[in-house]
């Protein structure tokens, strides 16, 4: 059976794309959330897009954003996908979909059962659902921070779309993630970095290998 297809997500610069490439990720993904420290500004994102391109499939994490900041963000990245991570109910969903001619994937924050569920809602409307773990109340940031949640709650999850695993995954706890959940693809961040923000080119390769090998 063929191991789950890899994000790497928050790159902000060329050497930790090279380091995403070389370890065989499936996606990238490219943070235009301007709060969070792995945020890529416009100007940057280009170099990266070209450097991607044929590679690796370019995904932008986008919170709450409007279809101009989105439009932006599109064309300074050639972004194959367009990740919401906010607050972005179905028809929000449907209509970045409708407005880009873009997959579009959603995240949707996990701390019980009932959050699981809500992925039906978004069938029709987004193409794929990337379950992360739910950050505390007043927290700065959607995602990022290290988080897991209760991986059970995914134990033989079979639903109407496509689907990845997020949230505190690590080289040291992938495969066993993947092994509870059957999840088809992970996506990491934090995971992989020396600091916030800062990626550690080995910890990616560790992470894939990691991911595959379990």
């Amino acid at each position: 059976m063929p191991g789950p297809s890899i994000k790497i997500c928050g790159i902000t610069t060329p050497q930790a794309l090279s380091a995403t490439i070389k370890a065989r990720a499936e996606y990238v993904g490219f943070n235009f959330y301007p709060p969070s420290p792995r945020f890529l500004a416009f100007a940057q994102a280009p170099a990266l897009a070209e450097q991607a391109q044929g590679r690796v499939t370019r995904v932008g994490v986008f919170v709450d954003a409007d279809d101009a900041f989105l439009a932006e963000a599109v064309a300074a990245a050639r972004l194959d996908a367009i990740q919401l991570h906010g607050h972005e109910a179905p028809d929000r969903a449907a209509q970045v979909r409708a407005r880009f001619g873009l997959p579009v994937w959603k995240v949707l924050s996990v701390a019980t059962a009932d959050d699981v569920a809500r992925a039906g809602a978004y069938a029709g409307t987004a193409d794929f659902i990337l379950f992360d773990a739910k950050t505390p109340k007043g927290a700065a940031l959607p995602g990022g921070l290290g988080l897991a949640f209760d991986w059970t709650l995914l134990a033989g999850y079979r639903g109407a779309l496509p689907w990845g695993l997020a949230g505190g995954l690590s080289p040291d706890n992938v495969a066993e993630a993947i092994r509870m959940t059957g999840a088809p693809m992970v996506d990491v961040s934090s995971g992989v970095e020396s600091a916030p923000g800062v990626k550690d080119e080995q910890r990616i390769a560790s992470f894939c290998y990691a991911a595959r090998a379990g």
